[in-house]
């Protein structure tokens, strides 16, 4: 088949959004898309129309058309199911099929709309891939923007410090004298050697920065001294910052100057000093006929410490897992203490991890074609009744059952329009009719309740329309069986209070 082009029309004629796939000038496809409206005629059955050069083939979404123009050699056939994907991809973009919807969403339309032809051919894609490729999420990118993160704010905190170390000195200059700091007068100056505000991005998920060490020892202030006051004071590193600013230093004026010794950092709730986070995501595609096409799961070990105190540790592992997870921890980890003894600590003993910061110390992935790694089964059996519809059966097993999973949801697509009637379901069900998807509810599915099944019927379907199906689920239970044991002091091996979170969830979770 040659596809010529794609448009979302009114059914008066209005060209909402349109793509071309070949070349042709503008006139040339506006008067094929002005043609349309005065082809069409009332009472006709069939969804197709031509003309001595295209044909138009086309399908109503309630007041709007979603029409195709191709050439005449193309195999009607063909044609039929491209539109019909082409009719499927507009709800997952719009919520409405209204003018007004589909002008908002047209860059998202024409994205996934190049995703089906290219040059005038049918790419051989479903409705998941179209979603995916349109997405372009990437986990490079979101780790880039976390070590980024991690280093302005490093940046801005050393910039306070530095400020700070800098008015010191002045206020010590003064009182003994009156004569100046002998580098205040050039800002940053000489003294920039100590100072490094970003780091050297490399392809670790977290940076464990340099703790920053002052250079000096603050001489303890008279009794008589106003220097001291915290008005004054405040005004000093004011002053301080306008004399940057006025020697050609940046300086963000959203950063506020801590004047306080020990800054209140607010807490999260339920979280020790020492907090351990383990996150695993989960990334599944399965064939609809069985047999595992993707498994891969991404964990990490994050480690959040909020008292200087307790920054020299070591975190003891326990790990139990035989399905040959491949391990890697942080560079600044000392990897011979967590192979011989299952330790996570720093390779240099003395020095501290950071506070305040959530520093990614382990990770570990898992690939595998086996089934009994899924840690849910979904089996999906549409079969004809003979009545221009099917009748679906849909089970769930868990193949894990030292796993809990919380708020299972199976997502079933449906044709457009489509009613279905659900005779049994264990769990709840809701009926998308937007989204064109039966949602299948299950608050916990654990050993105790690790099958059920729902029945429904769907009329005017065929069984390839309830694919791809996609699970999406959350657990606090995690998937490798590797364990925070305890949290030791690195001076005498004295345990340390820490509190630890699992959460294991689902990224993308297919049955194609």
């Amino acid at each position: 088949m040659v596809l010529i082009s794609a448009a979302v029309t009114t059914k008066n004629g209005k060209t909402i959004v349109s793509r071309q796939f070949v070349e042709m000038t503008k006139a040339r496809i506006e008067g094929l898309l002005a043609a349309f409206p005065k082809l069409m005629s009332t009472g006709k059955q069939h969804t197709f129309v031509e003309t001595d050069s295209v044909r138009y083939v086309y399908q109503p979404l309630e007041k709007l058309y979603m029409l195709l123009i191709t050439t005449k050699a193309s195999n009607i056939l063909e044609d039929l199911e491209t539109l019909r994907l082409f009719a499927r991809v507009i709800p997952e973009y719009c919520k409405s099929m209204e003018e007004s919807e589909i002008a908002d969403n047209a860059f998202n339309l024409i994205f996934a709309f190049d995703e089906i032809v290219a040059l005038g051919y049918r790419e051989s894609v479903n409705l998941a891939q179209i979603r995916t490729f349109v997405e372009m999420d990437s986990h490079e990118e979101r780790v880039f923007q976390a070590v980024r993160f991690t280093q302005e704010r490093e940046a801005k905190n050393k910039m306070r410090e530095k400020a700070k170390e800098l008015q010191r000195q002045r206020m010590e200059a003064n009182k003994k004298g009156g004569a100046k700091s002998p580098n205040f007068g050039s800002g940053y100056g000489n003294n920039s050697s100590n100072f490094t505000p970003t780091a050297n991005v490399g392809d670790s998920a977290n940076y464990v920065p340099e703790p920053v060490k002052p250079s000096y020892m603050p001489s303890k202030p008279s009794a008589g001294s106003g220097a001291m006051k915290l008005g004054g004071k405040v005004r000093d590193v004011d002053s301080f910052v306008d004399q940057l600013k006025e020697e050609g230093e940046t300086v963000a004026s959203n950063v506020k100057v801590d004047t306080k010794i020990a800054p209140i950092i607010p807490q999260a709730a339920n979280t020790e000093l020492v907090h351990l986070r383990q996150e695993e995501k989960l990334n599944v595609r399965v064939g609809r006929d069985g047999g595992v096409q993707h498994f891969e799961l991404h964990g990490l070990v994050t480690l959040h410490i909020k008292d200087e105190k307790w920054g020299r540790i070591r975190v003891q592992l326990e790990n139990e897992d035989s399905r040959g997870i491949q391990l890697q921890t942080h560079p600044n980890v000392d990897k011979d203490l967590f192979r011989t003894h299952g330790q996570i600590g720093l390779k240099i003993p003395i020095k501290p991890f950071p506070l305040n910061t959530d520093v990614g110390v382990l990770k570990w992935r898992l690939q595998s074609h086996d089934e009994t790694a899924l840690p849910i089964s979904i089996n999906c059996w549409p079969s004809e009744n003979g009545e221009n519809g099917c009748d679906v059966n849909i089970e769930y097993e868990l193949e894990q059952t030292d796993l809990e999973l919380n708020d299972v949801q199976i997502n079933i697509p449906l044709p457009m329009g489509c009613s279905p009637i659900v005779n049994e379901c264990d769990g709840q069900y809701t009926h998308e009719s937007r989204r064109n998807t039966l949602v299948w509810s299950l608050p916990l599915v654990d050993a105790s309740s690790k099958s059920g099944s729902m029945e429904f019927s769907a009329p005017s379907s065929t069984p390839s329309d309830f694919f791809p199906l996609r699970v999406s689920f959350t657990s606090k239970t995690s998937y490798a069986k590797i364990k925070v044991i305890d949290v030791l002091l690195v001076e005498d091996e004295s345990p340390v209070k820490h509190s630890v979170d699992t959460v294991f969830s689902t990224e993308n979770y297919e049955v194609v």
